[in-house]
């Protein structure tokens, strides 16, 4: 087994698709299923199950891939040390940020990042604050932005941006001119949210706490993964949600979506990195340019 073949192998899993795993790796389609063929083979085990065209993980390929990203990312990690210790202002930089924070806040932070260290290759994954706060545990990113609360003694939280939720509707909702709209009259529509583990559900909880209203009191019609389709399905039915400010503004500049009069508490962006792994120069200079 080789390190080459578990960075193959995690690209197929991530993907569950040989053809992309190859066109996001630069390699053949052959060389891609070369390694993944030698690892069953070696092995005796599937780690895919083939499903018609498509593939999905087996229980050995699930266990494989939890115990690859743990490997991949000890090499990183000391990839990045020896670049620091060579002082030369080059190596990669893993972000993980949530969904709201990657399309809207910090893309311009980024860029920034590039112009004064273009050497260093910066790499972003996105999801939801869940799924960021995994990836900084395992060492699969070292820095990570996220606006949901952290309950993990190894993560050290600091405030970066703060940003404010607001419900929103669209035209044809009923509350679209309507005024005032009270906490109780939250219960009197149906809703569509974001998915438990995302930053802005778990502060549109809280903030239902805070109004004295129970987190589960609202009719909940779906749940839905990104901001996009949130919005996208407020536009097209009576229904009702809470994003962020900054997400909303878009639908309200073209006239499709309202913001209703229901001051929410504001919440806070917050930078999340592991306390005991080694901070790298190009994390420590990231961190020092978004607080400035």
């Amino acid at each position: 087994m080789t390190l080459e073949q578990l960075r193959i192998f995690l690209a197929v899993a991530e993907r569950e698709h040989v053809t992309r795993a190859a066109e996001a790796l630069n390699l053949t389609q052959s060389t891609v299923s070369g390694a993944i063929n030698a690892l069953e083979t070696r092995h005796a085990v599937k780690l895919f199950h083939r499903i018609g065209r498509r593939i999905e993980l087996s229980e050995a390929g699930r266990t494989l891939a939890d115990e690859a990203r743990a490997i991949v990312a000890r090499v990183s990690a000391a990839e990045a040390a020896m670049d620091d210790l060579s002082n030369i202002r080059r190596g990669t930089l893993t972000v993980f940020a949530s969904q709201t924070i990657a399309s809207y806040w910090l893309p311009q932070r980024l860029v920034r990042f590039y112009q004064q260290y273009p050497q260093i290759d910066l790499r972003l994954e996105v999801g939801n604050t869940a799924q960021c706060t995994k990836a900084i545990l395992s060492g699969r990113a070292e820095l990570g932005f996220v606006e949901g609360a952290i309950h993990e003694p190894t993560v050290s939280v600091e405030r970066v941006a703060s940003d404010r939720l607001v419900v929103i509707v669209g035209h044809e909702h009923p509350w679209a001119n309507r005024q005032p709209i009270l906490p109780q009259d939250l219960h009197e529509t149906e809703w569509v949210l974001r998915e438990p583990g995302s930053g802005t559900r778990s502060s549109f909880e809280r903030a239902l706490v805070e109004l004295g209203l129970s987190r589960d009191s609202l009719r909940v019609a779906f749940e839905l993964p990104s901001n996009e389709a949130i919005c996208a399905a407020v536009e097209a039915g009576q229904l009702a949600t809470a994003v962020s400010q900054t997400v909303a503004q878009a639908g309200v500049s073209t006239g499709k979506l309202c913001i209703m009069p229901l001051e929410l508490p504001s919440r806070e962006f917050c930078l999340i990195r592991h306390r005991e792994r080694h901070r790298t120069r190009a994390s420590e200079a990231f961190r020092e340019l978004v607080l400035k």
